[in-house]
């Protein structure tokens, strides 16, 4: 972390990892001693292994947390997709409920196909707003800009909620995608305070309506998501016929999010265009520093000189030391004197 600039990326993945050296990890190793002494006196009987059970997994939950802060940052691409890992060995999120029988994504995936298909038609239209959003913040350096960070990490958690309608994504209950709506609602009131210093500072009465009116939007979007979140696959019986139904609120959700996910984007531009317009003023008691700062991301390396081949190169240099010989009596039958007149 001392690579980055402080702020949200950077605090959020230090407080996880404080609470797992100076919390989790003790409290871990006392229970350990416990149950080795216990071993030793032969009183296993009186030891209460469920404090055990507890403490490892707060050490399983905090881990888990730690990698999900410091993946925050990274694009799509650099994220792996191992939900089909996950199939073979359950593991539940310190926000699963742990119930037996078949889980609340693969359900899912037992809907019909016409309500499958009109589930995908919703996701692609997502996926669509999606590409704008990953368009207006790729251009971006994310390690000084707090709302950059904000931007993706919604947007990471709102790719999980709707893969979670398709059956697919680490979200495997519906209190997963409760928990995902509620953290999404505090990455928006994170952004919201963010978003309106910037407000505040700026002198253009209409950036300033068009930015507030956005953060509005993302509030109500955002309580919206977090209703829609309680997706349920029922299972009715009807004619002796077993029907799932969850379209409604399936295809409730995917549209809240991607207009959440629209007001994101807008947010983000509009949060942009006021910072350009914020007057530096000078002031007694020193310089007024930006809320955040907006610097283009540092395009990706490129050689100067293209390398070649090794290969390539021996055998170029190999056919051109080839030396063709030619007979005598050609070089003179080519020979032309000059004209004589």
């Amino acid at each position: 972390m001392d690579s980055y600039e402080p702020g949200a990326y950077t605090e959020g993945v230090m407080r996880n990892v404080n609470f797992l050296t100076s919390t989790a990890i003790p409290e871990f190793v006392t229970q350990v001693n416990v149950a080795l002494e216990a071993l030793n006196k032969n009183s296993l009987n009186v030891f209460d292994d469920n404090q055990l059970v507890d403490i490892s997994k707060k050490i399983y939950d905090t881990i888990h947390d730690i990698r999900c802060s410091v993946m925050m940052i990274r694009t799509p691409e650099e994220l792996e997709d191992v939900s089909d890992l996950e199939e073979d060995h359950e593991v539940h999120s310190h926000t699963s409920i742990q119930t037996e029988g078949k889980t609340d994504r693969a359900k899912m995936t037992q809907l019909p196909e016409a309500e499958k298909e009109k589930i995908a038609e919703q996701v692609a239209d997502f996926k669509k707003v999606k590409s704008k959003l990953d368009a207006e913040i790729e251009i971006w350096d994310d390690t000084s800009n707090d709302i950059i960070v904000l931007a993706k990490k919604m947007c990471m958690i709102m790719m999980e909620m709707t893969d979670f309608t398709r059956g697919k994504g680490p979200l495997k209950h519906t209190t997963d995608v409760i928990y995902a709506a509620k953290m999404i609602s505090e990455s928006g009131s994170r952004m919201d305070v963010l978003a309106r210093q910037i407000a505040n500072q700026c002198p253009d009465p209409s950036c300033k309506q068009d930015l507030l009116a956005y953060l509005e939007q993302i509030k109500f979007y955002s309580h919206q998501l977090k209703i829609c979140s309680q997706v349920k696959a029922e299972i009715q019986s009807l004619g002796g016929e077993l029907i799932m139904s969850a379209l409604d609120s399936v295809t409730s959700l995917i549209q809240a999010a991607k207009n959440l996910m629209n007001a994101v984007v807008q947010t983000v531009k509009m949060s942009y265009i006021a910072s350009t317009k914020i007057i530096r003023i000078q002031s007694p008691a020193g310089p007024r520093h930006p809320v955040v700062m907006w610097r283009m991301k540092a395009p990706a390396k490129k050689p100067l000189i293209k390398r070649e081949n090794p290969e390539e190169t021996y055998a170029a240099v190999r056919r051109g030391s080839a030396k063709k010989k030619i007979h005598p009596v050609q070089v003179m039958s080519e020979f032309r004197g000059r004209h004589v007149y």
